[in-house]
């Protein structure tokens, strides 16, 4: 018989005379007669429980199915008469497809701290809390693509390897395929120049916004930045839209829209995985979601936003003043206490932000910004981008950035050249808003984190 999954199994219309499934066991419970074996195959949050009767053939299998098992198991769906439940098994035959040794396999019944679970990230989504967590994951992925598709947006896969710096920081992983120990021109390497991968994709997704129109892309980034917090990572996923005859407040819109229409699709195609983080996770998680989708966020200008943090008569650990960046602290204090929902703050400093940024007619600031939400700090950062050619090689000249190098991106401005905007989204901070969680390594499959490269 072919397989049926164990959500499909827990919604069925009615009782089945005949059934099989497959999974892990999580429990195996021995009574006088007959056995009750709680079994998940990952398809959903619940366990499906099988009563299967000992017999002398049926227990000489019994005997080697222990929490982590593989088995497949056939019988009858029947109705439950215990609470909580509608249906049950009632098993006939057990196979095992692999054993899990008790004494050595790492998840029994019992709560397991976060830090141990990371040191077996292979492991982990077994767990209930991680297999909601990657269900989560993989709906939010579905979602973006459904959130632009709808809106007319073209998806452009943009490079991982790249000979640019997007940010201009300088914090790239270097990618070669010379031997360890060979010369190390870069004439001589691979592409015959220095290589690095991406800390965005924008750049591309610029010169296509300027040929289609409303693009976004979706894809790995990297950064090699030193930072041990609970927010940064090595490589981490991010969601990068541009549109062309678009400007700051565009989007804005755009960026609140989107997160409201990703917090509404989780809530409503994943309710059991949600429910368990608002039980375990984070009890303040649901009160959090609604008041992010009930009210519009708010916009300061970041000169502002410097006053109300200077006014506060709060002791921050980075003292404020005007042209510094804003830190996670100034952040949370704007939207979870003085504004109590998320917020836009726009129109920086151009001292401390990227070349392609749009230098705003004072001549100080940019249009630029970042969305600010509770519990995380910046979700989104974007801004318009520099259209003018001249104000584009001043902006550049004054970052020391070489015109050779991005000739292909100053041909946008030279040829054609129109007003547009976009932003970029941490996929990894997305999901920690939407579930509670407070390390950004507990959101994705394997974190890359310094002197970290396991699995």
């Amino acid at each position: 018989m072919k397989r049926t999954k164990i959500r499909a199994a827990l919604e069925a219309a009615g009782p089945m005379d005949e059934i099989v499934v497959m999974g892990w066991v999580r429990t195996k419970r021995d009574s006088k007669g007959f056995s009750f074996v709680e079994l998940n195959d990952g398809s959903t949050l619940l366990n499906i429980q099988v009563v299967i009767d000992h017999t002398p053939e049926i227990e000489s299998v019994l005997d080697r199915v222990g929490t982590g098992a593989a088995v497949q198991i056939s019988g009858e769906l029947v109705e439950s008469p215990g609470k909580g439940q509608k249906w049950e098994i009632r098993g006939r035959t057990i196979e095992v497809f692999g054993e899990a040794d008790q004494e050595t396999f790492p998840l029994q019944k019992k709560r397991h701290s976060d830090e141990f679970l990371r040191t077996i990230a292979h492991l982990r989504p077994r767990t209930n809390k991680f297999g909601a967590m990657f269900r989560i994951r993989s709906e939010l992925a579905q979602a973006i693509h459904k959130f632009f598709a709808d809106k007319g947006f073209f998806y452009v896969h943009t490079p991982i390897v790249t000979g640019s710096d997007c940010e201009g920081a300088g914090e790239m992983f270097r990618v070669t395929s010379l031997e360890p120990g060979a010369d190390a021109s870069p004439d001589k390497d691979f592409f015959g120049k220095p290589a690095q991968l991406t800390v965005s994709g924008q750049l591309s997704a610029e010169m296509f916004a300027l040929s289609l129109g409303e693009v976004y892309t979706f894809g790995p980034t990297f950064r090699a930045e030193n930072s041990n917090t609970p927010r940064h990572v090595a490589e981490f996923w991010m969601i990068e839209p541009e549109m062309a005859f678009a400007d700051l407040a565009d989007d804005m819109d755009l960026g609140e829209e989107m997160i409201k229409f990703l917090i509404t699709h989780i809530l409503d195609h994943c309710p059991n995985d949600v429910e368990l983080f608002a039980k375990w996770v984070d009890k303040g998680l649901m009160l959090t979601l609604e008041n992010v989708l009930q009210d519009s966020f708010a916009r300061l200008p970041y000169t502002e936003a410097i006053d109300i943090l200077n006014k506060a008569g709060k002791s921050f650990e980075y003292p404020v003043e005007w042209g510094m960046d804003l830190q996670t602290e100034h952040e949370r204090f704007l939207c979870e206490e003085q504004f109590k929902k998320p917020v836009y703050v726009h129109d920086y400093p151009k001292s401390i932000k990227p070349f392609y940024m749009r230098v705003n007619d004072d001549g100080r600031t940019v249009a630029a910004m970042d969305c600010l939400v509770p519990r995380i700090g910046e979700l989104i950062g974007g801004s318009q981008r520099e259209e003018r050619l001249d104000v584009l090689l001043g902006r550049m000249g004054e970052m020391g950035l070489s015109e050779e190098d991005y000739w292909w991106y100053l041909d946008s401005r030279r040829f054609g050249s129109a007003p547009h905007a976009g932003f970029g989204m941490g996929f990894e901070r997305m999901l920690m808003l939407v579930t509670g969680v407070t390390n950004i390594r507990d959101v994705i499959p394997f974190p890359r984190t310094p002197n970290s490269l396991e699995f």
